[in-house]
């Protein structure tokens, strides 16, 4: 109190060697106070109501494949556990720049680009390389990577690896350069070339785990595997995160650990 009042350059304890009490202006400084306090009590409690039951619209962007099969029903479960907010799902391969474009939260695979975005990595992503049961028993399976060489390899044209596939050999991060007679832009195009047999493919895992699960295809190569693909949450660092927000990061976070990425 008197720290405050050397502070203040007033009185507010009229101090004698019986008793304390306070002046005019401690009293007034103590209704001042309480009315301060508890405006930040009832703010906290209203925060709380807010986690506790969100609102209001959550608008995010991820790329057009993956949303449509792993965010989709996370939403969906989303939306029954919070009846008063209001979705709005973007699905679209371009870079979206969230700030300009008004969105709370991105989904986004690889590495972070952007470092004036706050992020939290959620799940990874196995990369691997695979070709059909029909093909392997006519051309042999490759057992290094080194192999691939004298496989016809199916080429995505559009990709960042394109026909220069990652891998781990003897400790070491190298790319093997591949070819083909069948090339294409389209992920999916690839993925279903291969399940015809018209070479190997490489993709993420979470493209063909239903093919693999079918046995339209096969994976090799599995020891020679490069180190996974992030999937971050991204968000504008320039924004406190909402609760609705966080508890939609919470959920896609702990639903994918339960996949077979």
């Amino acid at each position: 109190m008197a720290t405050l009042e050397h502070e203040l350059g007033v009185e507010l304890v009229r101090r004698t060697t019986r008793q304390s009490s306070a002046t005019e202006i401690g009293r007034a400084l103590c209704r001042r106070l309480s009315a301060a306090l508890a405006e930040i009590e009832d703010a906290k409690r209203e925060a709380s109501r807010g986690r506790a039951d969100p609102a209001g619209l959550l608008r995010v962007t991820t790329s057009t494949a993956f949303g449509a099969l792993y965010l989709v029903p996370t939403i969906s479960a989303f939306l029954a556990e919070y009846p008063r907010i209001d979705f709005d799902l973007d699905l679209s391969d371009r870079y979206v720049d969230l700030v300009a474009e008004g969105f709370d939260l991105a989904v986004r695979i690889g590495e972070m680009r952007d470092s004036t975005l706050k992020a939290r990595r959620i799940a990874n992503l196995r990369r691997v390389v695979f070709a059909s049961p029909s093909y392997l028993e006519l051309h042999g399976r490759p057992r290094r990577p080194e192999d691939l060489l004298r496989h016809a390899c199916i080429v995505r044209t559009a990709a960042l690896e394109g026909n220069a596939w990652p891998f781990l050999i003897d400790g070491k991060l190298k790319t093997i350069k591949v070819t083909g007679r069948f090339k294409t832009t389209g992920a999916l195009a690839a993925n279903e070339a291969a399940a015809q047999g018209l070479g190997i493919a490489n993709a993420p895992l979470w493209q063909v785990r239903a093919s693999v699960d079918r046995g339209d295809v096969e994976l090799i190569l599995t020891r020679f595997e490069p180190s996974p693909i992030p999937i971050h949450a991204v968000w504008p660092a320039t924004r406190v995160l909402p609760a609705r927000t966080q508890l939609f990061i919470d959920l896609v976070a702990a639903r994918l650990k339960t996949q077979r990425l």
